[in-house]
């Protein structure tokens, strides 16, 4: 067995007059990217964890025809919503749609033969910042706004403390017995320092493994992020940054 990670997958199959081509080259014919490659790397009694910003829909209706297209791949799929995924809503309403393949994370966990797996999507901090390391592009066809993105900075402060409240209550609820745990978010739950968060210390009390996220996109080039700290290895997996292609977590 494997368990690979990719995520900002940003999927548009049902409204195809969206676009990533406009954020670079990279983007050009990108979901044919990811299919060929998780297609020649991924069997189907792997594992695949899905961090976030899944499909550009704005209603379920909408996202199904990309879910769909997860589902043909191979493997069982572990979905985080993302900041951009407007169309996860009542998780009533999306179990009632669900591709048998694709299960969802929201202030739950997932156990997957002897690994479990919990997250919560976090928000942006002021604890750390990645405009340093990020080659900035602006997206002249910008019309969808996230409506939680139009808060006053002291909401978003609280928008933040209550997704580290669902972290907790997520990786709470895994079982005591799994001999690999591991963790999902959207945002970056640590900075690229890997000095200690609010985040990455809930991670440590639950003796996560290995913590799984994406949302960074048009990282400098060379620039290799995260690593190893306090016995939690932080893997980005923002499908530009791996190159559309599934990154094997190892595990020990």
């Amino acid at each position: 067995m494997n368990i690979w990670a990719i995520g900002d997958l940003h999927l548009s199959f049902g409204i195809p007059n969206k676009s990533m081509d406009i954020f670079g080259p990279s983007w050009k014919e990108h979901a044919k990217k990811i299919e060929e490659s998780w297609t020649n790397l991924v069997s189907a009694d792997d594992l695949v964890l899905i961090p976030g910003d899944i499909s550009w829909a704005m209603r379920l209706e909408e996202a199904l025809i990309d879910l769909q297209w997860i589902d043909r791949l191979p493997g069982t799929k572990l979905l985080l919503k993302g900041n951009h995924d407007y169309w996860w809503g009542s998780l009533k309403k999306i179990a009632a749609v669900l591709p048998p393949s694709l299960h969802l994370i929201q202030n739950n966990s997932f156990r997957w033969k002897e690994v479990a797996v919990g997250g919560a999507r976090l928000w942006d901090s002021e604890e750390y910042r990645f405009s340093d390391f990020i080659e900035y592009r602006e997206n002249p066809k910008a019309k969808v706004i996230d409506p939680e993105a139009l808060v006053q900075e002291d909401l978003s402060e609280k928008i933040f403390e209550r997704e580290l409240q669902r972290l907790e209550m997520s990786l709470s609820s895994m079982p005591n017995d799994a001999k690999i745990r591991i963790a999902m978010t959207h945002y970056p739950p640590i900075g690229a320092d890997l000095k200690p968060s609010m985040a990455s210390k809930i991670l440590e009390k639950h003796r996560i493994d290995i913590c799984v996220f994406g949302h960074l996109h048009n990282i400098k080039s060379g620039l290799s992020l995260f690593g190893t700290k306090n016995n939690v290895r932080y893997v980005l997996a923002s499908s530009d940054y791996i190159r559309f292609q599934p990154v094997p977590l190892e595990l020990t």
